[in-house]
């Protein structure tokens, strides 16, 4: 079986990930996250969805948990776009990605 990634973005960078050839879910309100994310992960032949972490961070905690303790499909929080802003610590990012993952702080050296 193959699978698809699937995008959940805001209308602004919607059109950047369909220009890479990705599937996007435009999400116009952030109440309309844990909907999108449940029909996502609800789809046979997803196997990855991409999030801004804005819409996450929406998603009421219960679908979110639901959809992180299954195998498939993966959920991938992406960053905003930042026009200007703070620049985001990838090694913590990639920390908060594993403790997510496996459910345990891990140390890198």
């Amino acid at each position: 079986m193959s699978w698809r990634v699937r995008v959940l973005s805001s209308p602004a960078s919607a059109a950047g990930f369909r220009l890479a050839g990705l599937a996007v879910d435009e999400v116009r309100a952030p109440r309309e996250a844990g909907e999108r994310l449940t029909a996502a992960a609800a789809q046979p032949d997803v196997g990855i969805i991409l999030m801004e972490q804005a819409l996450l961070d929406a998603v009421p905690e219960i679908v979110r948990r639901g959809v992180e303790a299954r195998a498939v499909p993966l959920l991938v929080p992406i960053p905003n776009p930042s026009w200007g802003g703070k620049a985001v610590d990838a090694e913590a990012f990639i920390l908060e990605l594993l403790r997510r993952a496996i459910g345990y702080r891990v140390k890198l050296q």
